[in-house]
């Protein structure tokens, strides 16, 4: 019979007291516990294991804390890792700067041993759900990343994480980010001045496409696939009774774009998407772009 899996919890700090104190504590809990005394150590473990929670002490001689977490959290593996500081610094800007460095929680010394194993529990249980929610995106073809408004990649689909890979080499300190030539276009993106596809070329030389999905306050939605933009309203129009250019209206309507986005991608005017859009919903025999859109994914199902 298989063992049951134990959480896997890195805990960095220089003091050999709170070392103990947190060991003892963790293991009982039946959590496997791994120990760095110094940032630097601590970027070393994570290469080799990655822990499921790491705990985090902010003040430590040579590189503190905040920078040890800014460097884990440009490792693409730890973008989902919680991070939780353990400071005697209860300053609001210390607690703002541990935040703002990757961390999600933060707990103060003296460490009460019940609160830290309830903070690592609802972390633990919150990542998992992410995982979950990326992993099943994955098993589905979906090929998404997330990235900030500097093009660094914050979390990706596994399989757009091969792709990205292609594209370009990670920094020494282990961070991805979107290819140079992408900046630009991710502006126009987020200013509105632009949403159509990006064609970007691999090392091997082969095409992908970058597309905007969405954002929210924190992320930048994007997908990145190896498919032939053409791809999907040649799948639309081998299925329905419409033609070459209403297939491509309606594959765009289907991505979430505005009558006017899709102007912009396919050089038309607005009255002329609005005029297709009309054809396309006489032709299958519904109202509006919701319905369209609906009928129209079930035929986009696997697409990139």
């Amino acid at each position: 019979m298989a063992e049951p899996h134990r959480d896997v919890i890195l805990v960095v700090d220089d003091s050999p007291d709170t070392l103990r104190f947190l060991t003892e504590a963790i293991e009982r809990s039946g959590a496997t516990v791994l120990i760095a005394v110094a940032g630097d150590l601590a970027l070393a473990v994570v290469d080799e294991v990655t822990p499921d929670v790491i705990l985090l002490d902010a003040v430590m001689p040579g590189m503190d804390g905040f920078e040890t977490c800014r460097r884990l959290k440009a490792k693409p593996h730890l973008a989902g890792v919680p991070v939780i500081f353990m400071t005697g610094l209860s300053e609001t800007e210390h607690i703002v700067e541990g935040l703002s460095a990757g961390g999600v929680d933060y707990v103060t010394k003296p460490i009460a041993p019940d609160e830290i194993l309830a903070r690592i529990r609802v972390h633990l249980a919150g990542a998992r759900a992410a995982q979950s929610a990326r992993a099943a995106l994955d098993t589905t073809g979906r090929t998404l990343l997330a990235v900030a408004a500097d093009g660094a990649v914050l979390w990706s689909t596994p399989q757009a994480g091969r792709l990205l890979a292609g594209l370009a080499p990670a920094a020494q300190d282990g961070a991805t980010a979107l290819p140079p030539q992408s900046r630009d276009w991710l502006r126009a993106c987020l200013a509105g001045s632009s949403s159509a596809p990006l064609t970007l070329r691999d090392r091997t030389g082969a095409a992908l496409t970058l597309s905007f999905v969405g954002r929210t306050p924190d992320e930048i939605l994007l997908r990145l696939s190896r498919d032939d933009p053409s791809a999907g309203p040649a799948r639309l129009r081998a299925h329905l009774p419409i033609t070459a250019r209403e297939s491509e209206v309606l594959f765009w309507l289907s991505q979430g774009k505005a009558s006017r986005d899709i102007g912009e991608i396919l050089g038309l005017s607005h009255r002329t998407v609005t005029k297709h859009l009309e054809g396309i919903y006489a032709k299958l025999g519904v109202e509006n772009r919701t319905a369209a859109s609906m009928i129209a994914n079930r035929f986009l199902q696997d697409f990139g």
